[in-house]
């Protein structure tokens, strides 16, 4: 039977983890994770290490975790988890065997002060100025769309529901304060529209069909030229018709931006030969941002398992901030020279 590893065991370990192309390597190796470094620190309020108790875990590493969580849709107690079980997530926090590992209530806490601080917004930021830096300027336009970021179904009565929606706190939920820290009265029902093959006539044919759907809404706007989720300064705007309409059509010209948005069709009346092509032709252009949504849904398993709209931004915003260090990675190495 053998004996507990050595360091050469782990070092052949991590040697064939890095030929089979371990992702994580190539994100740290790439990432300037020293940008984060200021943002974080002046979000987080640390404890004085004057008054004893374990010393706080570096806030880079943590913010990692957080990373982690994002690219694998990971819980707290399944990112402790893993932590302790894969070399690569190791490796990826700069951990040994011997280090000890965040537990699921010190990452809880953590996001808990991020999203107090509302930190998660001046992260990407810092990160996009690094993007500009780096070249890539957000000068092609942008896509701007929407999707919906399921959440746990809520189980409410009719009554429930209209309270809710009025902004009041059902009265039944008052004197039941374990049952109300479980309710989410922020996220909401809204219906999604999928393409399904409808039987008619013995032909098959594309129709829309509606599916209801609970969770919050991810607003991003796609950088064009590159692919990154960000603020673009490029004039043009694609986006699908429900962005189209008067108001938003006068902010866009007032602004100086150019819009491309989709036609919507007239009432009672066919679409026209010209606005059809032209639909057609911003369709191809706005498939990119449809891309970026399921890679988030797909990939990174995006899941709001919070409660409230303040931890869901902090949610749905590192999926946008990870998405963006995995672009990036991509772009890097594309251009790195062979």
């Amino acid at each position: 039977m053998r004996g507990q590893a050595g360091f050469f065991d782990i070092d052949e370990r991590y040697v064939r983890l890095s030929e089979a192309g371990d992702p994580l390597e190539k994100l740290n190796a790439v990432v300037p994770w020293e940008v984060f470094r200021k943002p974080l620190a002046k979000a987080l309020k640390r404890s004085n290490g004057a008054k004893g108790g374990r010393p706080p875990y570096d806030p880079e590493l943590m913010f990692k975790v957080m990373v982690l969580q994002a690219l694998y849709g990971l819980s707290d107690d399944q990112a402790e988890f893993q932590i302790q079980d894969r070399l690569s997530f190791m490796r990826f926090l700069g951990l040994g065997l011997g280090d000890r590992v965040p537990d699921a209530k010190t990452i809880w806490l953590f996001r808990e002060h991020l999203t107090q601080a509302r930190a998660v917004e001046k992260l990407f930021a810092r990160f996009d100025k690094h993007l500009a830096k780096a070249g890539y300027l957000a000068m092609g336009g942008q896509i701007v769309d929407a999707t919906i970021v399921a959440a746990p179904k809520q189980r409410n009565t009719d009554a429930e529901k209209a309270d809710i929606k009025a902004g009041k706190v059902p009265d039944a939920w008052n004197d039941k304060p374990a049952k109300l820290r479980q309710k989410d009265r922020d996220a909401r029902w809204t219906v999604k529209f999928s393409k399904a093959k409808v039987a008619e006539d013995e032909k098959a044919q594309q129709r829309d069909i509606a599916v209801p759907a609970f969770g919050y809404k991810n607003h991003a706007s796609i950088d064009r030229r590159h692919g990154f989720i960000r603020g673009n300064t490029g004039s043009t705007v694609w986006a699908d018709t429900a962005y189209r309409s008067k108001k938003n059509e006068a902010w866009l010209e007032r602004n100086g931006y150019v819009s491309d948005i989709h036609q919507k069709k007239p009432k009672d009346r066919p679409m026209s030969e010209a606005t059809s092509r032209a639909n057609g032709r911003r369709s191809k252009t706005r498939a990119f941002v449809e891309h970026v949504f399921a890679h988030q849904k797909s990939r990174m398993d995006l899941f709001i398992r919070t409660i409230g709209i303040a931890r869901a931004r902090t949610k749905i915003g590192m999926a946008n901030l990870a998405y963006n260090l995995t672009r990036y990675v991509w772009h890097e190495r594309r251009s790195a020279p062979a």
